[in-house]
């Protein structure tokens, strides 16, 4: 009788513990959860760079460069402390690539993956993780989507490997081109920048096969999957599964995307011509300078060494790593989205139209804020990154210059992993500074700042009076 009651007390506190503890998962927003998730692999990948045996070819990585390098594996960016290739053995630059996958699709994207294969409904809260990136795609559904995420990113990236494997072929060695091959097309479709040679792609400026896979696999993965998907449903299927028009979202970061990449390329050409594209060829010059574009907007790989390069041509990468790449894809960047809509709405103002328009639709109005917050706090955030980077680069070297600080900080928030070779020499705090920037940049500000917040409060009907003022 004792024993019955004790164990009743015991169940009852267990019910009642389990409960507070279910109420606390399930008020677990989805931004939480989707911050969460990358910490937790950054985290774990921190652990297997001190742990997992055979990762090196030398001394293991201090806990400050484990942490540098998952971070910036995990958040796609590419910035390294030392030589990928001569570091790290194949072992090694296989956990890399394994970090820049998960990192890339997200790991929730394969959590959705592995209910749907197991004949599951996936949750609700799975489906509001998925919604919250596509919300402007109404025409595809979520748990189809989840999958052809994996189906789209496995194929491109097979197809990728073959198409490199065969040109590195004859160069490298059949049997030798393998790993490069694979590990290149995953790092350039997840817009990660890591590379197993010494020099990224400097030693292939003079292939322009090679840097038109590279830069087909960046265009695709910095296209964003629901805009892939709605190219896929629009033009490559067949007519009864078709839908009939691209949504607006599409519509503009296909337009926003061609606009950045083939707008830079003659200025690149012209900052270049005779720089560092001289004793080129007319038609390498024209693929590098094209690549120069490209991959500037979140994919890290460099085909010249920009510390040679001209002040215009980095200040110009500058401008296209803050862009970035699209919503829902494995770029970084303010998105091309954003700057595009804060863009409709300064020439929709200057017209003196009410409504921000494009391609005959109006944007709704909480859009564009949304679009001017993003914008603004990634400035904010980006001036006090670059302050930040050029204080303590200041008091502990003062060998470089503040446009170099500026490219590093640019390039560590938008998950670019173009560098001046600031990161290696680079002092302590300095890297604190860069890992943090990662981190903000790759799972966004506002998703950042929404993570932060417990309760969302309620809509008040209570307003001040409202009084105006002067702008300009």
């Amino acid at each position: 009788m004792i024993f019955r009651r004790k164990s009743r007390r015991w169940l009852s506190r267990w019910d009642v513990t389990q409960g507070n503890s279910l109420s606390l998962w399930q008020r677990i927003s989805p931004p939480q959860m989707f911050v969460g998730s990358f910490l937790l692999l950054i985290f774990l990948g921190t652990l297997g760079f001190k742990f997992l045996p055979g990762l090196y070819t030398g001394p293991e990585l201090s806990w400050r460069d484990a942490l540098f390098t998952s971070t910036s594996a995990v958040c796609v960016t590419g910035l390294i402390v030392v030589d990928t290739s001569d570091f790290f053995t194949p072992v090694g630059q296989g956990f890399i690539l394994a970090l820049i996958q998960l990192g890339g699709l997200g790991m929730l994207a394969f959590t959705s993956l592995i209910i749907a294969l197991l004949g599951r409904r996936l949750s609700l809260r799975a489906e509001s993780l998925a919604v919250e990136t596509r919300k402007a795609g109404p025409q595809v559904d979520v748990r189809r989507l989840t999958l052809d995420v994996v189906r789209f990113t496995f194929a491109i990236e097979m197809i990728g490997a073959l198409l490199l494997y065969f040109t590195w072929g004859p160069k490298l060695g059949w049997r030798e081109a393998i790993w490069p091959a694979i590990f290149h097309s995953v790092s350039a479709f997840c817009n990660a920048g890591f590379s197993t040679f010494e020099s990224s792609l400097v030693s292939w400026n003079d292939s322009p096969m090679t840097l038109g896979i590279i830069m087909m696999l960046i265009v695709a993965g910095g296209m964003g999957f629901v805009t892939m998907e709605e190219v896929y449903l629009r033009f490559f299927t067949e007519k009864k599964r078709r839908i009939r028009r691209l949504s607006i979202h599409s519509r503009l970061v296909l337009f926003t995307t061609i606009i950045l990449l083939f707008g830079a390329w003659p200025l690149f050409a012209i900052f270049e011509w005779n720089e560092t594209f001289e004793g080129m060829s007319v038609v390498d010059k024209l693929s590098n300078s094209l690549f120069l574009s490209t991959t500037a907007r979140t994919a890290g790989f460099n085909a010249v060494e920009y510390a040679d390069a001209t002040d215009s041509t980095n200040f110009l990468t500058i401008l296209l790593m803050t862009v970035g790449g699209s919503p829902g894809s494995t770029a970084g960047g303010m998105k091309t989205t954003t700057f595009a809509l804060v863009f409709l709405l300064a020439w929709s103002r200057f017209r003196s139209h009410e409504t921000t328009t494009f391609g005959n639709r109006s944007i709704p109005e909480d859009t564009i804020q949304r679009a001017v917050g993003v914008s603004v706090l990634s400035f904010v955030v980006i001036a006090i990154g670059v302050f930040a980077l050029a204080t303590t680069e200041q008091y502990a070297r003062s060998d470089s210059s503040f446009l170099s600080r500026m490219f590093e900080a640019v390039s560590a928030f938008n998950t670019v992993g173009l560098s001046m070779d600031e990161n290696r020499s680079m002092s302590g705090g300095g890297r604190w500074v860069t890992i943090g920037l990662m981190i903000l940049g790759r799972v966004g500000p506002l998703t950042m700042a929404a993570a932060l917040i417990v309760r969302r409060s309620r809509k008040s009907n209570f307003r001040y009076a409202y009084e105006d003022v002067v702008v300009g």
